[in-house]
């Protein structure tokens, strides 16, 4: 068996040596398929402006029902504060659509980060109760260990709008989902329920927005009173002044 294993070899050694195009190719049995990579997203130390994103869920009858527009960052407060941006092509949005409640759900590759929305309708409202989020990063440093760093906001009325409108606000909605994990969306559009060809309806302002829009404002409406008041005394008191000369 050995003497014809051997003059299989020669042969073979004989055809890729005088006939073109015949090639030999080692076949290692003892080498494995390599491990599939783990998606993980990785932190950073300082923090940056997140990209911006739209996303859209369908209902079973393939009309939109639920779109929001905004940036996401993650910010993880252990011993240091990390960051990580959440990347919109590289996420999956699943969910449902009901009458009166709905979920959106942004998942990233491994399910390695998420965020998640619970929305209820409520006669002509509608408002989220629910946000959940979580994330599994890589760990910061080689003797680290895997850490997955979850929680949930679950007030009663967020973003509460009227149907058929969109909720804005350009203003930081900064969230604390646990001791450890804030989210902050910026900017933010939602609207749910309700969407006229998957278009945003009409805009309801923040109080964040409206703060900083009316304050200014207002400040300058003060100013303005003020210095008018100083220039109407000036003005009252220069004519007293006069009349007392002439009197005299």
């Amino acid at each position: 068996m050995m003497f014809r294993s051997h003059q299989a070899g020669w042969r073979l050694l004989l055809l890729a040596a005088f006939i073109p195009g015949v090639n030999l190719q080692r076949n290692n049995s003892s080498e494995l398929p390599s491990e599939a990579k783990i998606f993980r997203p990785v932190l950073q130390p300082s923090e940056s402006v997140p990209p911006i994103g739209t996303y859209m869920l369908n209902s079973l009858k393939g009309s939109p029902c639920i779109k929001v527009t905004m940036g996401v960052e993650y910010i993880i407060t252990e011993q240091k504060t990390w960051y990580f941006n959440l990347d919109s092509s590289r996420v999956r949005v699943s969910g449902y659509c009901g009458n009166q409640a709905a979920v959106l759900s942004i998942t990233m590759p491994d399910n390695a980060a998420s965020l998640q929305f619970t929305f209820t309708k409520e006669k002509k409202v509608f408002f989220v109760t629910k946000l959940t989020a979580h994330l599994s990063p890589m760990p910061v440093c080689k003797k680290c260990a895997n850490k997955t760093y979850s929680g949930l906001v679950a007030h009663d009325k967020m973003f509460k709008t009227a149907n058929g409108k969109s909720f804005k606000c350009k203003s930081e909605n900064q969230l604390l989902m646990s001791s450890l994990l804030q989210v902050k969306l910026v900017p933010l559009q939602i609207q749910a329920f309700t969407l006229d060809k998957g278009q945003y309806g009409k805009e309801v302002e923040c109080w964040a927005d409206y703060n900083k829009r009316i304050i200014p404002i207002v400040i300058g409406a003060v100013v303005v009173g003020l210095l008018l008041i100083a220039a109407l005394t000036y003005l009252f008191l220069r004519d007293s002044r006069s009349q007392g000369y002439e009197s005299l």
